[in-house]
């Protein structure tokens, strides 16, 4: 009931009984959506009515079902064909006709990308359907659970296919695009697959309508392409775009006109086309002949026989296609290379076995035509075969210079009579008759690769491969070639792979799952697996070396394979015997020396051809500066869990080849062949040893560092043998620890803590005499007086009271246990000095010079106003400690000119600009890698502007350095020119390097979080240490623009051809 109720109150109530199919809901939206107008047109007054379904003469039979053979036409017309309606006595409705044609089009489409589904080998895939059982487990096997090709869609191409209708858009896709979908693994897209937007049939429907624009500009008749000879001219983009292609090529073209306007293409000639024939491919100006040096006219047929169809030059060296047509040997080859092996005349496949000699007849005719001498004042009459002989009889006459050029420039006039069997191309020869023929060849490269390249012949064979694919304009395979070569793109070296997961902190399970994912979506290997990085990073990890030391080291192992070790291997047992309570992981110092001069290998062989040295007598006097930084990193506990946080305190120590230098044989200075380009970067600063153990703990620091200063001072008597370069060479370390802070400094060499009387760890001056004499002080300190006096403090000879004991050993408490160099530390004392800056600021604001004793309260108020105005006018945000980032900032001229604005005495401001304007004159000085270069004038400045300095302070500050000065303030004026004097820098031997790499320390700690702390430090400690590889980074500099490539590697569809993709037209 419900049926009939729907068929007598719709639209189709009046409609004929024998257009009535018996699928009415199917029928029902069918004939909405086409909006059949020619059912309500009375009959004309020839026609009659349609008899009814019940009439013996009925067609109903011949009605088909949508989907079966049947179409729409069929099914409109009542199952009458063309034939029987289309009458002078009938009409026939031409809106079905033309829709019914329309949706023949479309199901010849894809939905998504708009292409022919006949271009792409493989299945095709309904829009609306369910997924298969294939593509089902494809999907989740990588995480997505949909069921129906529409969620994929959505989310893919980001295209809604539910409200598509039938006449509108194709309801299938190609199987390109269906493996662009099972790539991205149901969620994302690697290609650029441009879905075309899909419009309604009208009556400039670029389906059913193709427009030619370049017909109907013209007015010339349309004609059937025909096969011919691929033309070499190249179109341009918007050519490719405008005109139709042929076969299998042709693409859909949206509605409405390009976008720049219609292209007008110049009609050329057929001998533009030759011209650019001659250019682009063959190159034969210069070898060929030309027809016009024929003295005699001949006929025009006889000349277009004796011309190459390549080039349009007379014959050189002819050679015969299967189809009769006649090329010069080198033409055709160079045409059917780049143009694939078919003639050029007739189209027909030619490859280059097929090629044979002409008849003998032919070649006699061939050799005996008359040429005219271009010589001027020549002009004689000279047959082919002997012209070379009379060109170069002109050269003897003349005695020109240029004899041998010129005969190597028409070698090829000379028609050579090989005799025997044709000549074979070289891809058709057997291995052995290739290496027979290509011989010559071989040696020639052989010896030029010995001469340049140092003999690496891969690289010469592949370098002229490469520029071959150049010149061919084969520019896809040209770049895949010389990804190959610099070991990114296709098959990325293992050290490229390993490069990447070290600097981008990714942990074993993260470089797992991108290792699958991309092979799972490119189907290639791209990225090598885990167990090819573990083989590259024994490599250069410190044991992989062999090594020898003249003399053995004192009390060190000879072994050579010696990895990462327990640092608590050489604890001395204490009093009590009670377990250390730390976790210590560090390399053998000698071992990592060695490791860290084999990572400079390339750096130390080429500066030794930049010096001129040769390579064979420099094999002894290399010295080796290394400079060592060792400071604590603050908490770097972890809070997992609940409970309280736990601080947890670590401490690193490591080394930095500032230098490598070479005495010569018979020399009487050593040459520097290496210096190291950024001693300050983290990238340079190599970790020996890692320990979780506060940086106060004396007792503990020095039971670890123990063994490394025994190793240190084992190594200072001998020296090493090492093969670099292919040849033995030996090295001579020298250390010099510098990249220590006040604390560390004062924890190794054992003195009184910083807030002690005697203030410097340079020289003996207590806090008074610094304050009294700021400027005119020595060095004096060093490592074996302060041993003397530790024996001293602990026997007590003279027996003296604790004062008077204190006096005389100048602040030494404790044994020094590590030798380090007088120096000052150029990163802390930057932070120090802000540090007493920013309390002269506050002090300034607050008035203190007129003041004597300001309440805790008032203090802070200053402190909130000179945070608030720089926070303001400098967007400097109030920090709990003192970092470098914000001393860089805050002491600069601009900072002071804010801070003046809340000080309200004018001769105050005066003076607060004027030392931060000396202060800023004498920074350089100690902060420049080589300040004799960098900042010569400051250097010859420094000690006038010292003494401007301390007597600043002296007069204008009294209020605060009267009888008091800080550390660092006391070395900057007093030390710093005899420490340049000494060492020729301070800047270059900071700790800056020791504190950037802290960060790394915690992002290293993430990247292999693991249960044990003692594998999780020797994670980080063998992960740092890769970091700062220059081999590492080298290839990581090689490849940091890689990420086209390897978004070209996964998506090996051609780029081009997803750009151009479009609807364009297509003659069905």
């Amino acid at each position: 009931m419900a049926e009939d109720s729907l068929e007598t109150d719709g639209p189709r109530s009046s409609m004929p009984d024998e257009l009535h199919h018996p699928h009415s809901k199917y029928s029902q939206w069918k004939f909405k959506l086409f909006r059949v107008r020619s059912m309500e047109k009375a009959p004309l007054p020839s026609e009659t009515l349609p008899k009814p379904p019940g009439a013996p003469n009925s067609n109903f039979d011949d009605v088909g079902f949508p989907g079966s053979a049947g179409s729409v036409m069929k099914l409109c017309l009542g199952g009458k064909s063309k034939e029987n309606v289309d009458s002078p006595c009938r009409r026939v409705d031409l809106k079905l006709q033309e829709m019914d044609t329309h949706m023949n089009h479309l199901r010849c489409l894809c939905r998504l990308c708009g292409m022919v589904l006949r271009k792409f080998k493989g299945p095709v895939h309904e829009v609306h359907g369910d997924l298969d059982e294939s593509s089902r487990g494809a999907l989740r096997r990588m995480g997505c659970k949909v069921t129906s090709w529409p969620e994929v869609i959505l989310k893919v191409f980001k295209v809604d296919v539910a409200e598509d209708a039938e006449s509108i858009h194709p309801l299938s896709f190609c199987h390109r695009c269906w493996m662009t979908a099972i790539r991205g693994g149901g969620v994302c897209s690697f290609s650029r697959t441009r879905v075309p937007e899909w419009k309604p049939h009208s009556s400039i429907c670029p389906l059913c309508f193709p427009r030619k624009p370049s017909f109907q500009r013209r007015g010339r008749k349309r004609r059937k392409a025909v096969p011919r000879a691929q033309s070499l001219v190249k179109r341009t983009k918007w050519d490719h775009l405008d005109s139709t292609a042929t076969g299998e090529r042709r693409v859909l073209r949206p509605g409405g006109d390009h976008p720049h306007g219609p292209v007008v293409r110049a009609w050329r000639k057929p001998s533009t086309h030759k011209e650019q024939w001659v250019k682009n491919i063959t190159n034969c100006q210069k070898d060929h002949f030309s027809t016009r040096l024929i003295s005699e006219k001949l006929p025009v047929d006889f000349l277009f026989s004796i011309t190459c169809l390549v080039c349009g030059h007379l014959l050189s060296d002819p050679v015969q296609s299967p189809c009769g047509h006649l090329f010069c040997r080198s033409c055709i080859m160079k045409y059917n290379h780049i143009l694939g092996p078919h003639c050029p005349g007739c189209n027909l496949p030619c490859a280059p076995t097929d090629l044979i000699t002409p008849a003998k007849p032919f070649l006699a005719v061939l050799h005996s035509l008359p040429l005219l001498c271009p010589r001027d004042g020549c002009g004689e009459k000279v047959r082919l075969d002997s012209f070379k002989v009379h060109f170069l009889s002109h050269d003897l006459e003349e005695q020109d210079t240029n004899q041998e050029s010129s005969q190597k420039h028409f070698d090829n006039y000379l028609l050579i009579n090989k005799g025997g069997r044709p000549r074979q191309h070289l891809l058709s020869l057997t291995r052995r008759a290739q290496k027979h023929r290509l011989k010559d060849l071989k040696n020639q490269v052989k010896l030029f690769a010995d001469k340049e390249e140092g003999g690496d012949m891969k690289s010469v064979c592949l370098t002229l491969f490469l520029l071959a694919l150049r010149s061919g304009n084969e520019h896809r395979q040209a770049d895949e070639l010389e990804a190959i070569m610099q070991g990114r793109g296709y098959g990325l070296h293992p050290a490229v792979c390993l490069a990447i997961r070290v600097n981008t902190f990714l942990s074993c399970s993260q470089y797992h799952k991108m290792y699958r994912t991309v092979k799972a979506t490119s189907g290639r290997q791209i990225f090598q697996p885990l167990h090819t990085l573990r083989a590259a990073e024994k490599e250069l990890l410190p044991g992989f070396h062999l090594f020898e030391w003249q003399p053995a080291l004192k009390n060190v192992s000879a072994s050579c394979n010696v990895g990462i070790i327990n640092g608590l291997s050489g604890w001395a047992s204490t009093v009590d015997d009670s377990p250390a309570d730390t976790v210590t992981r560090r390399f053998r110092y000698d071992v990592a020396l060695v490791s860290a001069l084999k990572d400079l290998e390339e750096d130390i062989m080429e500066g030794l051809r930049e010096c001129g040295m040769e390579d064979s007598t420099c094999t002894s006097g290399f010295s080796v500066m290394i400079k060592e930084s060792c400071d604590g990193m603050g908490d770097v506990s972890e809070k997992h869990g609940g409970g309280p946080p736990v601080p947890e305190k670590a401490v690193r120590f490591s080394f930095t080849v500032m230098s490598v230098s070479v005495l010569a044989d018979g020399e009487e200075e050593a040459v520097t062949i290496f210096t190291e380009p950024k001693p300050n970067s983290e990238l340079s600063c190599k970790p020996l040893c890692l320990t979780f153990v506060d940086e106060s703990d004396h007792e503990t620091l020095t039971s670890i560092l123990g063994p490394i200063v025994a190793e240190r001072n084992a190594m200072k008597e001998s020296r090493l043998i090492l093969s670099m370069g292919g040849l033995p060479r030996f090295f001579r370390f020298h250390f010099r620890g510098t990249g220590y802070d006040e604390k560390m400094v004062r924890e190794l060499e054992g003195l009184e803590a910083s807030g002690s009387t005697y203030i410097c760890t340079l020289c003996d001056s207590s806090r008074a005499e610094a304050s009294h004499n700021m400027v005119l002080h020595s060095i004096t300190r060093s490592h074996e007086e302060n041993l003397e006096r530790y024996e001293i403090w602990r026997t007590n000879p003279f027996s003296e009271s604790v004062e008077e004991l204190r006096d005389r050993v100048k602040g030494v408490s404790a044994k020094p246990f590590m030798e380090t160099q007088p120096t000052l530390d150029a990163l802390h004392c930057d932070i120090g000095n802000a540090t007493e800056f920013y309390k002269i600021f506050q002090d300034e604001i607050g008035e203190v010079f007129q003041k004597v004793n300001p309440t805790r309260e008032e203090r802070r108020s200053w402190r909130a106003a000179l945070d608030k105005q720089l926070r303001k006018k400098m967007n400097l945000k109030p920090v709990m400690r003192m970092n470098g980032n914000y001393a860089r900032k805050l002491m600069t001229l601009e900072a002071v000119e804010v801070v003046c604005e809340l000080v309200p005495s004018e001769e105050r401001r005066e003076a607060l600009g004027e030392l931060m304007r000396l202060y800023l004159q004498m920074k350089p000085v100690w902060r420049a890698t080589c300040p004799a270069k960098e900042c010569p004038d400051q250097l010859c400045r420094y000690s006038f502007n010292s003494q401007r300095f301390a007597d600043l302070l002296s007069s204008a500050f009294k209020y605060r350095y009267n009888g008091k000065i800080t550390n660092y303030l006391h070395k900057t004026l007093a030390h710093v020119p005899e420490i340049i004097e000494r060492d020729g820098s301070i800047g270059a031997w900071a700790s800056e390097g020791n504190e950037s790499a802290n960060k790394l320390f915690r992002r290293f700690r993430k990247m292999n979080a693991r249960q044990s702390k003692a594998f999780e430090l020797e994670d980080v400690l063998k992960h740092h240490w890769l970091y700062t590889s220059k081999y590492l980074q080298k290839y990581m500099e090689a490849h940091k623009n890689s990420a086209k490539a390897l978004q070209a590697t996964i998506d090996p569809v051609e780029i081009q051809e997803d750009e151009e993709m479009s609807l364009d037209v297509i003659d069905f």
